[in-house]
């Protein structure tokens, strides 16, 4: 391990930032106020820094774990649900991980860079593009001295220019709609008919951007096509002609203090052939990813009221958290919340100490939870998955919502834009202005109209055991969508057809897991299963599973 991860460093940088309590005290002093920003954020870059060594390791770990059927044998079909239920750590946030360090393989000089924390993931992350074969030790250098919003503008140019949208922050909010009953009722009909085109496991803004893109393609667009885009793209403009004036006014806030790299631990060879062992290399590393993770919420949360990045010469807190801390403004944005939600719900804090529910977990408990409920919530997020108590805490959301007479999505930017679009289109064929809830009756009207006969054709005994599971894998921890229907004791063993003995399954850990051995469940469907995952079946009574069994 790193002598920068030991221990006695997060000890005492803890109990350096444990002297500033939340909430900060109110202080009139602008001079003070400047000096306690930059004492804060001389602890929070380092533990930053300490956070981000520990991530390149968690990457390399999970990309290894893409290798074969390693997934399959720890009993999940992707890095993403193995990372959530197993370490704590958002599927999203995984998959970047394991993109990371697989590209960083392919460029030796740039990985060898960002493993000693000369590089920050963020500034990697901008010249990945271009640093590639006898290009790649200039680019690397250039990562090593230049701010990001630099080597962004120096990626665009020329050959492999960068993708910005690769490496922004996508923005996401609220898509709202007042409906009636009956307009909602439309919608979630609507909805559901999508799901089952697109994927019962896809988000509700998936399903939504279905229904938009089918009416905007059967209806003439609204006459009013432009206008706000161009305002936000002059905004952004004007905001990185800020971020460079500053960044050259303070040398690249040379006047802040500058801390050691911090080069990420290594596992060992024996580490990640073994497959065991990199389960437990990664937990391990999890778990030192949690107690880091602890100090620097609070620091961030410290950071972020006393207007530490502007009274340091940043021009946003994304200009601060991309290029003083190297990390994407939302991840930081999001342990922020929780770490506010964290002291109002103290038990909440308590049960992620005590390892009773997950960082991921709590995420999800402090968005519902109050001082009343909090405790229910924790205990039952220790009996289930994290990707069943989302969908559970979702399920209880929309109820909420449609007692009030409210349609809300939470989407990408970008799907704010189709949605209005559609929204227009729905005026324009109706003739007059209407409201959200009238524009949005109809476009479900209309994809109901095409889709919903196409859905209704497809009634296989399989199909309704599908829908039974609501089109979801049932395999605990599993977030995928369902392909198949299993036969819990084979039919080759007197297994019936009745729907006790059949349940959801998708097509990766039907045929890779459950018939190759590494997963086992027993019992009656769908309440009453027992399931085994990751178990150590040999290898050759899997295949024999697998060739003479059905399933």
């Amino acid at each position: 391990m790193s002598e920068a991860l030991e221990p006695s460093r997060l000890h005492a940088l803890g109990a350096a930032a444990a002297l500033m309590p939340w909430p900060l005290p109110r202080e009139p002093d602008e001079a003070v106020c400047q000096q306690a920003a930059r004492v804060i954020d001389a602890l929070l870059v380092r533990v930053a820094r300490g956070r981000g060594a520990i991530d390149v390791a968690i990457g390399e770990a999970l990309d290894e774990l893409t290798v074969g059927d390693r997934k399959s044998r720890l009993g999940y079909s992707n890095i993403g649900d193995y990372a959530r239920e197993v370490l704590g750590i958002a599927a999203s946030t995984a998959y970047k991980m394991g993109r990371l360090a697989r590209k960083l393989r392919e460029r030796p000089l740039l990985r060898a860079a960002v493993r000693a924390g000369e590089v920050s993931i963020r500034a990697a992350e901008a010249v990945l593009p271009k640093a590639l074969g006898e290009e790649e030790a200039k680019w690397v250098e250039l990562a090593r001295i230049g701010t990001v919003r630099g080597l962004k503008a120096a990626a665009k140019k020329g050959p492999g220019a960068l993708d910005e949208n690769a490496t922004d922050d996508e923005k996401w909010g609220p898509i709202r709609a007042r409906v009636s009953p009956e307009q909602r009722a439309l919608a979630d009909e609507a909805m559901e008919v999508a799901r089952k085109l697109v994927g019962a496991a896809e988000s509700r803004w998936k399903l939504l951007e279905a229904l938009c893109d089918e009416y905007v393609g059967g209806h003439a667009p609204p006459d009013f096509l432009g206008g706000p885009d161009e305002l936000v793209a002059a905004r952004r403009e004007e905001l990185d002609g800020l971020k460079e004036w500053l960044e050259q006014e303070s040398e690249q806030w040379a006047f802040l203090d500058e801390p050691d790299a911090v080069a990420a631990p290594v596992l060992s060879d024996d580490d990640v052939t073994d497959i065991a062992r990199l389960d437990e290399g990664l937990r391990r590393l999890a778990k030192l990813r949690e107690r880091w993770d602890e100090v620097f919420g609070h620091l961030a949360l410290l950071l972020r009221s006393a207007d530490g990045p502007r009274r340091l010469g940043f021009a946003s807190f994304q200009h601060y958290t991309t290029e003083r801390l190297g990390m994407a403004v939302r991840s930081v944005e999001q342990r922020i919340a929780l770490e506010r939600d964290l002291y109002e719900l103290p038990k909440l804090r308590e049960a992620m100490r005590a390892g009773r529910v997950s960082y991921e977990k709590a995420r999800l408990i402090a968005r519902e939870a109050d001082q009343g409920s909090v405790e229910a919530l924790i205990q039952r997020a220790e009996k289930v998955p994290c990707i069943d108590l989302r969908r559970e805490l979702e399920d209880k959301e929309q109820a909420q919502l449609c007692a009030r007479g409210e349609f809300e999505v939470w989407a990408p930017y970008r799907i704010s834009g189709l949605v209005a679009f559609a929204f227009g289109a729905a005026r324009k064929a109706a003739g007059r202005w209407i409201r959200t809830g009238e524009c949005l009756a109809r476009i479900a009207a209309h994809f109901l109209e095409v889709w919903k006969p196409v859905v209704e054709r497809r009634g296989t005994p399989s199909r309704r055991i599908l829908e039974r599971d609501r089109g979801l894998c049932r395999v605990p921890g599993c977030s995928r969508a369902a392909d198949h229907a299993h036969h819990i004791r084979f039919r080759s063993a007197g297994g019936s057809d009745d729907p006790s003995n059949q349940i959801s399954l998708c097509a990766a850990l039907h045929l890779h897991g459950v018939h190759m051995g590494w997963i086992r469940v027993t019992g009656t469907a769908p309440d009453g299963l027992s399931w085994e995952l990751g178990i150590a079946a040999p290898r050759r009574e899997g295949r024999a599973m697998a060739a003479g069994r059905e399933g």
